[in-house]
Order: C-alpha cells, then sequence, then structure tokens
C-alpha cells in the first residue's frame, strides 16, 4: 500500500512537469498491442484523459491492423500482401480499412474515453481536408490504394481541442489527384505530419518494444537518449533495424518538421506517457 507521503512526493515530482506542458500539444500514435489488450488499452486512455484534465493538450492518432485483419477474414479476404512493410490495398481492401479504421475502431475508442470520464471527437483524416495525399510509390513498386501525405491542414483538431475535445484521429486521406475516395496512410507517418502541422511539443509513438536496444535480447541495453544525427549510424551498426527503422523516419521527420521532441515507448507497459511526461526518470527512448 502506497504511503501518503510517497503520493505526496509522487504529486510534487509532477508538479513542474504540469506546468511545463500546460497548453502544449502532445501527439500520441496508438497501435499494435496497445490496442489489443484491453488492460493496456484503458490505462492509454486514462493517461490521455488525465493529461486533458491537467491542462495538456493530447491529439491520439491510431492505427488498427489487427481490426482490419480480423474484417478482411470474415469476408472470406484472408490475402495479406506486403510491400516493403507496408500493406498492398487495393480497391475492395480500401473500402475495408476506411469502414474499419474510421467506423468502428475510431468510435471504439472514443466510447472508452467516453466511458471513463474524457471528453473525445472522432475525425476521419478526410474530415476538413485534415490528410491530403498522392499515390505511394514504394521503390518503384506499385502499392495500390496506399498514399503518401501531399498537405495537412490542422484546423478541425485545433477546433476540437479548442473545445475541450481530446481528437482521435484515423489515418486515411482524401486523394489529391482529383478523383473521388481515400488513400490508406501510414499511421506513424501521419502522426509525424499532423505534429509538425500542429507545433506539437512532443510526438510519442507507442510500440511493442521497450524502445531503442542495442542488444534486442537484453532489456539492459535500452538507449534512452539519441541525437538525431547519430540515427544514420545506428542503422548502419544496426542497432536500429526492420520495423524500427520507420519509427525512428518518423521522429526524425517530426524533429525536422519543428517538434520539440520524439519518445518511442513500450505501449504494453500500463501509463508509460505519464511516466514519460510526468516523472524524472521517464521511459523508452528519446531522440532530440
Amino acid at each position: 500500500m502506497i504511503s501518503d507521503n510517497v503520493r505526496a512526493d509522487i504529486l510534487l515530482q509532477a508538479m513542474p512537469y504540469i506546468k511545463k506542458f500546460s497548453g502544449k500539444v502532445i501527439v500520441v500514435k496508438y497501435g499494435g498491442a496497445a490496442m489489443i489488450n484491453e488492460g493496456v488499452r484503458s490505462a492509454v486512455l486514462q493517461d490521455l484523459i488525465l493529461m486533458r484534465q491537467v491542462g495538456i493538450l493530447p491529439v491520439m492518432v491510431h492505427g488498427g491492423g489487427p481490426e482490419i485483419d480480423r474484417m478482411l477474414k470474415k469476408l472470406g479476404k484472408e490475402e495479406r500482401v506486403f510491400v516493403d512493410g507496408l500493406r498492398y490495398t487495393d480497391d475492395e481492401t480500401m473500402e475495408i480499412v476506411q469502414m474499419v479504421l474510421s467506423g468502428k475502431v475510431n468510435k471504439d475508442l472514443v466510447a472508452h474515453i467516453a466511458r471513463q470520464g474524457g471528453d473525445a471527437l472522432g475525425i476521419c483524416g478526410g474530415d476538413g481536408g485534415l490528410f491530403k495525399a498522392e499515390k505511394l510509390q514504394k521503390n518503384g513498386k506499385d502499392l495500390g490504394m496506399v498514399g503518401e501525405i501531399s498537405s495537412v491542414d490542422p484546423k478541425v483538431v485545433l477546433m476540437a481541442l479548442d473545445a475541450g475535445f481530446i481528437p482521435v484521429v484515423s489515418t486515411i486521406a482524401l486523394r489529391q489527384d482529383d478523383q473521388r475516395g481515400y488513400y490508406n496512410i501510414n499511421a506513424d507517418t501521419a502522426s509525424a505530419e499532423l505534429a509538425g502541422a500542429l507545433g506539437a511539443e512532443k510526438l510519442i509513438l507507442l510500440t511493442d518494444v521497450p524502445g531503442i536496444l542495442k542488444d534486442m535480447a537484453d532489456m539492459a541495453t535500452l538507449i534512452s537518449l539519441v541525437k538525431k544525427e547519430d540515427v544514420p549510424a545506428l542503422v548502419t551498426q544496426g542497432i536500429v533495424s526492420g520495423g524500427m527503422i520507420p519509427k525512428v523516419e518518423c521522429c526524425v521527420k517530426a524533429l525536422d518538421l519543428g517538434v520539440a521532441s520524439t519518445h518511442i515507448l513500450d505501449g504494453r507497459s500500463p501509463h508509460s506517457i505519464l511516466i514519460e511526461i510526468f516523472s524524472d526518470r521517464g521511459m523508452g527512448t528519446m531522440i532530440v
């Protein structure tokens, strides 16, 4: 049982951080294991609600890969084709992505936040022209209805923040090529672009690992701080590899767009966001 003195110490430690980040935008990219586990999901949403209640302005950007896979299987469209780590999205799959991301997943998250006492507003990446995109060609390879963001207009997100809501953003984008419909957008990339457009103080990526590790088999080798200029060397050395490369690239992109700091946290660890923001020790890897 936590003593009253310990509780007081925790609050006192958090006070300077609450003051520092009050009124600042913090973008949180939410996906992976953190979306699947009910307990972890509840903790993530509680973190966002508390941030909003103490004057910080959280914005959630979410993916939904597991839900999309589940729906594809239910509809008998089980084949998954990936090109350089990105899902090939044909016209039929794009309709399912649009339905699942902007319908089920987005509205489920809004409902979860409401049940825990928060106020959230679901926003589709096409609402108010938030995201517009052109067709993405990855190393000259066709990805179907996968897009690359060409412009970001954050006014609809700013309106939601001004009205007291936690914006919950799904990552599809209006087609810039004058065609009807949407493109599927990588959620990490979308979160970096949105963080830059909002002038966010932080971008936090919730992942399935503790952060950048020198040795993936040894949690004690976590690198807590990385400078942007050191990233190429980490990639060359193989310390940043596989699925971590696009996440680190998104962090670098956000920094180039003016975001003050970026963080890669283990989304499976309950309340990792609060520990990172409101404590001296923090969590995961910070890239500055």
